[in-house]
């Protein structure tokens, strides 16, 4: 069973994560691999394929492989000429706030607002995620669903 506690857990990791490589990228350390590592750790590619729908991308909207998700955190792909990388907007926080996290057995959904923050920059986002528990006790993504909200 996944509890509430393991998503909140995972959130953190998936901005701490988030946060490590933009901290790489200002170094001019390997945010490259970073990236990969990151993709690895929190979402489920390595299981199949992963519902990614990332904020910032109208062009190729959908994520499904481990590629077009690196792409988007970091760009320089020549698949997804729209990626300017989105880890590397230099952020330094991000604040989660869960309207709803539903527990079914193994299987988390989450819903609310996430706030992306650099300087006085705040940018807020809607999300909904789904997380998976597996036997081992690792918790992975298996839908990452961001958009900016809507304007009138």
């Amino acid at each position: 069973m996944i509890t509430e506690n393991e998503v909140i857990d995972t959130q953190k990791s998936w901005s701490d994560g988030l946060l490590k490589i933009v901290s790489k990228h200002k170094n001019n350390e390997d945010y490259i691999k970073e990236t990969h590592d990151f993709i690895d750790n929190i979402y489920d590619y390595n299981n199949g394929s992963v519902l990614f729908k990332p904020t910032l991308a109208s062009d190729s909207q959908f994520r499904l492989s481990k590629e077009s998700a690196v792409s988007y955190f970091i760009g320089n792909n020549d698949k997804y000429l729209e990626d300017t990388g989105f880890a590397l907007k230099g952020w330094d926080n991000v604040i989660w706030e869960n309207a709803m996290i539903k527990l079914e057995g193994d299987i988390a959904i989450a819903m609310g607002n996430y706030f992306f923050l650099n300087g006085a920059q705040k940018l807020k986002v809607e999300f909904s995620f789904v997380f998976k528990k597996y036997d081992d006790g690792i918790i992975k993504i298996l839908l990452h669903d961001s958009h900016l909200p809507y304007a009138k």
